[in-house]
């Protein structure tokens, strides 16, 4: 999820990446926001709004009051107060656009929130950095712990407080878990504050990232946010198989991009006939096999010859329908035929294991002198021996 700011400047060296200051977002990662009012001035004696909007590990952002009137920018690492000690994250919007960002996610811009310290010094973020390299040792052997105590749960993800004095341990379950035992062991191990919080599976794949079918990062890891609920007749809509394996996300439930064009299918068939369609000829009766939507095309075929389909289009199956509410039958399908140009199959020979793979490799070449003794140079000219 990159900007345009993210274009290579003079010398070779990135303008909008690692943090160099000119980049219009808080790098490329997951859930950027793009300052579109980073340019711009506010008018006079107008005061900038005292918030600031922090992320942490995957994703995670919160909002920070800004009480100490630090200058911060986008990009910059900062401590903020946590329950107990402090914690470390990087600004990712300041100003104007922290009290929109609020109201979207139903948050009051005038509640109290949680502050912001300082800046983070260098040794901030070598205590902020060493903690992270822990959290994946940490996760492995807390799920070597929680299987040993046979726990139906997966633990996901571990996220480590900037001071190293707490851990957050992210885990997905079916049913309630009694981890009571679970967090003894774990604080006698690791040797800090546990915390533990279930998240959906949905909030899980959010987290972790990844890539999805079509070969993209995952929405939800990237910019959606708002999770909402996907039936199967979003896919049944869409003309879509209903083959679990191929409509399931990463998550295990079903794509959130299902809904996406579902809208625009929806519109589309207010003015088509039914799926359930059946069609009154004196040939017999023609079920509806198939549906284009948005070519208003139908595929129709006798009850005695299923395997011979028929393309009518839509204002022909609406003619024959109307016909047929009158007690009427039309003469044939075929007289509603459209008339459709068969593509020419194109043919190609399988020559698969018909050529040597060393064709192309340079044949050796005999040496026939090489057992052979070499002369001397003045073989022809020595005298014979009598």
């Amino acid at each position: 999820m990159a900007c345009t700011n993210c274009s290579t400047a003079d010398g070779g060296a990135p303008k909008g990446c690692n943090n160099n200051g000119t980049c219009g977002t808080d790098s490329c990662n997951k859930l950027s926001v793009f300052d579109w009012l980073s340019n711009m001035t506010l008018p006079g004696g107008q005061a900038p709004f005292d918030a600031a909007e922090i992320r942490f590990k995957n994703g995670r952002k919160e909002f920070f009051r800004n009480t100490e009137k630090l200058t911060l920018a986008i990009g910059d690492i900062v401590a903020t107060e946590a329950s107990p000690g402090h914690d470390i994250g990087i600004v990712t919007l300041t100003g104007e656009l922290v009290k929109i960002q609020m109201k979207k996610k139903g948050d009051n811009p005038d509640k109290e929130l949680a502050k912001i310290y300082r800046k983070a010094s260098q040794r901030d973020i070598d205590i902020w950095t060493e903690a992270r390299n822990k959290e994946e040792a940490v996760r492995m052997r807390a799920r070597e712990i929680a299987i040993n105590l046979k726990l139906e749960m997966k633990i996901s993800d571990v996220e480590f407080q900037g001071d190293g004095s707490k851990a957050t341990f992210y885990y997905t379950a079916n049913d309630r878990v009694d981890f009571r035992q679970l967090i003894k062991e774990f604080a006698q191990d690791f040797k800090i504050r546990i915390e533990m919080k279930q998240v959906g599976f949905r909030q899980e794949a959010a987290r972790l990232g990844g890539i999805g079918s079509c070969g993209r990062e995952l929405c939800c890891s990237t910019w959606l946010t708002d999770f909402r609920s996907v039936n199967t007749s979003a896919a049944r809509y869409q003309q879509l198989s209903l083959n679990p394996q191929k409509l399931a996300g990463q998550c295990g439930k079903l794509k959130c991009c299902l809904n996406y064009e579902l809208d625009t299918y929806l519109d589309a068939l207010k003015d088509m006939p039914d799926m359930e369609t059946k069609l009154y000829t004196e040939k017999g009766d023609a079920y509806c096999q198939k549906i284009d939507i948005f070519k208003e095309i139908m595929w129709f075929s006798y009850a005695n010859a299923p395997a011979q389909w028929m393309v009518l289009p839509v204002a022909k199956v609406k003619e024959i329908v109307a016909i047929n509410k009158k007690k009427e039958r039309v003469a044939a399908l075929e007289d509603y035929v459209v008339e459709t140009v068969q593509e020419v199959e194109k043919k190609f020979e399988n020559v698969v294991g018909q050529d040597s793979l060393t064709r192309f490799d340079q044949p050796k070449k005999k040496n026939n002198n090489k057992n052979k003794k070499r002369k001397p140079s003045n073989f022809k000219n020595a005298p014979k021996k009598d």
